[in-house]
């Protein structure tokens, strides 16, 4: 069984070998360090290094049954993003940082490149205002739409469209939904706000203090009979932003901005018949 072991990788392991409960753990971190930037080969090789230690290029080509050229490329890319090192014997052999270091390299370079980022904005405006407009600029504003997969896009269009609400904010949706709103800071923008807000959550007694620093009368609860996978943002009756898969789909959420007058009007007639026929939360 050991010589079994040290020729079958957890990654290609069958239903008749020792280590084949350990292949569902292995693709869950496998799907998680995607979230911090590695593709799919890329986790796949760290997680082989970090788990059978150090092996030269070939182990790793022959043992994940990737292509020779690839495997160089891969173990390349993970050296420059830090978390893998490889010795200056020969053969040279790479090993992977320990699983908390790496992901701490990880977000920080993130950081840093965020960082480099903004300090750019001013210089590239710039840039931008010495470049003359060819085309003629319209006064009016046409109707538009724009598709959100992933929840940081969602979350990063979220936090403009509170950041800078000028009249009245309105959120519809689950009790999953309000959970991952308070979890992420959204609902901090209307602690001390001067706007109008008003909420219409499905939360239950177990979730009532996500509320606890807001106003009661702009919050209500929704009938039980109403569907869990309704979720909308409405602000300024001049943005909406839906749900198509919300926090209660199993797969990752997709959600449409639009600035449509029919559209908005249909979701704040909706919004308005919910509210009147739903009752305040009460602590």
């Amino acid at each position: 069984m050991e010589n079994e072991t040290t020729q079958i990788s957890v990654f290609d392991s069958t239903p008749d070998t020792q280590i084949y409960e350990y292949k569902l753990s292995v693709e869950k971190v496998q799907a998680e360090l995607s979230q911090y930037g590695l593709t799919s080969n890329q986790s796949k090789v760290f997680i082989y290094l970090g788990k059978y230690g150090a092996k030269t290029a070939p182990e790793v080509c022959k043992s994940l049954k990737l292509p020779r050229t690839e495997t160089y490329h891969l173990l390349s890319a993970l050296q420059n993003k830090g978390i893998v090192s490889a010795t200056f014997q020969h053969p040279i052999q790479f090993t992977a940082l320990p699983l908390s270091k790496a992901i701490w390299i990880l977000v920080n370079s993130e950081k840093e490149r965020i960082k480099s980022l903004e300090q750019m904005e001013k210089g590239l405006s710039e840039l931008w205002e010495n470049i003359p407009t060819f085309g003629s600029i319209r006064d009016e504003v046409d109707e538009k739409f724009q598709m959100l997969q992933g929840a940081n896009q969602i979350q990063s269009k979220i936090t403009e469209m509170t950041d800078n609400f000028k009249t009245e904010f309105l959120i519809l949706g689950s009790e999953k939904d309000f959970l991952k709103l308070y979890h992420g800071d959204f609902l901090e923008s209307f602690v001390k706000s001067k706007q109008q807000f008003r909420l219409l959550s499905a939360c239950s007694e177990k979730t009532v203090y996500i509320f606890d620093d807001l106003e009661r009368k702009n919050i209500k609860k929704l009938a039980k009979d109403i569907q869990n996978n309704l979720c909308f943002f409405l602000k300024d009756d001049s943005e909406l932003l839906f749900f198509t898969k919300n926090s209660n789909s199993t797969t990752a959420p997709f959600a449409m901005w639009t600035n449509s007058q029919s559209m908005i009007y249909s979701m704040k007639l909706l919004f308005e018949s919910l509210w009147v026929n739903s009752k305040y939360i009460h602590l």
